[in-house]
C-alpha cells in the first residue's frame, strides 16, 4: 500500500530512552557501525513512512542533545517513570500529538519498519482497537522456555488472552500441537486510552511476571496482536550489542 500525507496524518511514533539502563548503562548512545543506537531506531522508525511525527522521550540531557545532533527532535521528561509508557503519557500531556500514539523501543535499532507500519495502520483501519501489539510465531531457532522471550496466547479474533514468561500454551499431551508466539514489545495506542492505561495502578499478574501488559488485561482492556514474521533484535546486554554490530556489518540491518 503506498501511503499519501493524508493517511499518516494523526500518527505519532515515541521512542522512550534512559542512560540508566542496569545491564547496559547508556545504551541509547553506544556506537553501532558509526552512528548512535537511538539514531538507528529513529531512521528505521522513520522510514516506515506511516509516522507523521517522531519524538525520542528521555530524562537525558545527553540524549536530547545526540538526537538534536542528528536532526532528530526530542522532549525531556521527568526521571520519575517506571516504565516507557509513562515517559508516553508524560509527552501527550505536554504536547499536540497524533490521536493514535506507537511506543517504539529505543533499543531496537534492527526495527522492522514494515511490521510497524502494519501495526500502526491496524488501528487508523478499527477504530475499535484501543491498544494493539506484535507477535511472531516461534520455531525451533528459538528457546521458547527463555524467560527473556515473552510468550502471547490470542483468541480466535486476534486478541491476547496473557503473556507470560512461562511457555503457553503447556502441551500436557503427546500428539497434539499447539503454535507459540514470542511477542515483540512495539505498542500502538489510542491517545485518550494510553492516558487512561497510564493512570491505573499496577495489578498482581503485571507485579508477578513484571510485564506490564497485563496490567491492560487484568483490567478488562482488550489487545489487539498483528502477527509478523519480523524477528525482534535488542540490545540489552554487551552481548547483544556485538550480535546487532556483527548483523549490520554483514548487512543484517537491510
Amino acid at each position: 500500500m503506498s501511503l499519501q500525507p493524508k493517511d499518516i496524518s494523526g500518527i505519532t511514533a515515541i521512542i522512550p530512552a534512559r542512560m540508566a539502563s542496569t545491564r547496559l548503562p547508556g545504551k541509547p548512545l553506544l556506537d553501532l557501525c558509526g552512528k548512535p543506537i537511538i539514531q538507528w531506531v529513529y531512521e528505521r522508525a522513520l522510514s516506515a513512512g506511516v509516522f507523521e511525527s517522531i519524538l525520542v522521550a528521555t530524562p537525558d540531557d545527553d540524549i536530547v542533545n545526540a538526537v538534536r545532533a542528528f536532526g532528530g527532535q526530542a522532549v525531556l521528561t521527568s526521571i520519575e517513570h517506571r516504565s516507557g509508557s509513562d515517559r508516553l503519557a508524560e509527552v501527550c500531556r505536554k504536547m499536540r500529538t497524533g490521536d493514535i500514539i506507537v511506543n517504539v523501543q529505543g533499543d531496537e535499532p534492527l526495527l522492522d519498519p514494515k511490521a510497524v507500519e502494519t501495526l500502526a495502520l491496524a488501528l487508523r483501519e478499527d477504530e475499535s482497537i484501543r491498544m494493539g501489539s506484535l507477535m511472531r510465531a516461534l520455531d525451533e531457532s528459538d528457546d521458547a522456555d527463555d524467560p527473556n522471550l515473552v510468550k502471547v496466547v490470542v483468541d480466535r479474533n486476534g486478541f491476547a488472552l496473557y503473556f507470560s514468561r512461562s511457555l503457553i500454551p503447556y502441551v500436557r499431551d503427546a500428539g497434539v500441537t499447539a503454535k507459540v508466539y514470542g511477542h515483540i514489545g512495539v505498542y500502538a495506542y489510542r491517545r485518550d486510552f494510553l492516558l487512561e492505561f497510564t493512570s491505573t495502578p499496577a495489578a498482581m499478574l503485571e507485579k508477578a511476571e513484571s510485564l506490564e501488559q497485563l496490567r491492560a488485561l487484568e483490567n478488562g482492556y482488550r489487545i489487539k496482536m498483528i502477527e509478523t514474521t519480523a524477528r525482534a533484535v535488542g540490545v540489552d546486554t554487551p552481548e547483544d550489542l556485538e550480535r546487532v554490530r556483527a548483523l549490520v556489518s554483514g548487512g543484517g540491518a537491510l
